[in-house]
C-alpha cells in the first residue's frame, strides 16, 4: 500500500483482522517518520548516528466499504510535528533501485568500483534519481551476502584463499566455527618497493592485540622467507607496544622505526598540552 502526498510519502501499513463480529478488517497507515527507532543490538552504543523517526502523529484509517465496492478513508490525526520535506532525497521508496540498476551495482562491485563512483554513474544515467550512498552500500551488501550464501565471513575468506591458492594458517581447532571478522583485530603488513610502490605482504585476524597473537602471526610471516640473509632489515610500526615487542622477539636484527604519522600525532598532543598550560598562565 503506497499513498503519496506531495512531498510526503506514507510507506508503513498495517493490516489487522479483528476477528470480532461486526468489525471489519482495516488498514492503519502512518507516516514513515512516525514512532521511534528500535535498536536491534541493545549492547551497541552509537553516538554519531541519527534517525528519520521523530514520532510523527499523522495517521489514516482505511477500511473496505460494505459490499466490497471501494474503500473508506478516515483521517485520525492530520498534522505533522516536523517541517515539510522539500524533496524526495532520503526517502527509501523514492530512491529504491530498479532491477537493471541492481545488476549494474553487482557488476561494478565485482570490478572493485568504489561506492561513490557507482552512485555517480547512476546519477549520470538518471538525473532524476533519488538514490543515496546508503542505498548503494545496502545493494552491495545484499549482493555480497547472496554470493556468500550460508557461509560466515570467516568461512568465505578461507574458501577464497583455498580457491586462489594463497598460503594461510589458522589456530582454530574447528575451521567451521562462526566468528565475526569485524570484531577481531587486524594486523596488516605492507611492503615498499625501491620505486616507492606499496604492496600487501600479509594480513592476520587476531583475537585481541596480545603479544602471543602478534608473535605467532609474525613467525608465520618470517617462515615465508627462503634465506636468513633476506630477512627484513627495517620495520616501521605504529605505537602499539605488543607489535613493537613482537618485532623485537621475531626479527632480532631488524631496525624498528616508529611511523612518521604517529610521531606527528604524539608531538601534536604534547604541544597542545604545553600551549594550553601557557595560555592558562597568561590568563
Amino acid at each position: 500500500m503506497l499513498i503519496a502526498l506531495m512531498p510526503l510519502i506514507l510507506l508503513r501499513h498495517k493490516l489487522a483482522n479483528t476477528g470480532v463480529r461486526g468489525r471489519a478488517s482495516f488498514l492503519l497507515i502512518v507516516y514513515e517518520r512516525s514512532g521511534e527507532y528500535r535498536l536491534k543490538n541493545k549492547d551497541l552504543v552509537r553516538t554519531c548516528t541519527g534517525s528519520r523517526k521523530c514520532g510523527c502523529p499523522f495517521k489514516l484509517r482505511v477500511k473496505p466499504v460494505l459490499g466490497g465496492e471501494g474503500w473508506m478513508m478516515k483521517l485520525i490525526y492530520g498534522t505533522h510535528n516536523h517541517e515539510t520535506a522539500k524533496s524526495f532525497v532520503g526517502h527509501p521508496y523514492a530512491g529504491r533501485l530498479i532491477k537493471d540498476e541492481k545488476i549494474g551495482v553487482a557488476n561494478k562491485t565485482k570490478s572493485m568500483v568504489k561506492q561513490r563512483n557507482i552512485l555517480l554513474t547512476l546519477k549520470k544515467h538518471n538525473v532524476n534519481s533519488y538514490t543515496t550512498i546508503k542505498q548503494i552500500y545496502n545493494a552491495k551488501n545484499a549482493y555480497c551476502s547472496s554470493i556468500r550464501g550460508s557461509n560466515s565471513e570467516k568461512q568465505q575468506l578461507v574458501m577464497l584463499l583455498d580457491q586462489d591458492q594463497y598460503i594461510h594458517w589458522h589456530r582454530l581447532k574447528d575451521e567451521n566455527v562462526v566468528r565475526d571478522l569485524y570484531k577481531l583485530s587486524l594486523l596488516d603488513i605492507i611492503g615498499v618497493t625501491p620505486t616507492r610502490m606499496t604492496f600487501s605482504a600479509i594480513f592476520a585476524y587476531m583475537e585481541g592485540e596480545r603479544l602471543n597473537n602478534v608473535v605467532w602471526a609474525l613467525q608465520r610471516f618470517r617462515g615465508l622467507f627462503m634465506k636468513v640473509d633476506a630477512l627484513l632489515g627495517v620495520i616501521v610500526t605504529d605505537g602499539d607496544l605488543a607489535l613493537i615487542n613482537a618485532v623485537k622477539t621475531v626479527f632480532l636484527d631488524a631496525t624498528n622505526l616508529l611511523c612518521r604519522f604517529h610521531i606527528d600525532k604524539k608531538v601534536q598532543a604534547k604541544c597542545k598540552t604545553l600551549v594550553g598550560q601557557k595560555m592558562h598562565g597568561i590568563m
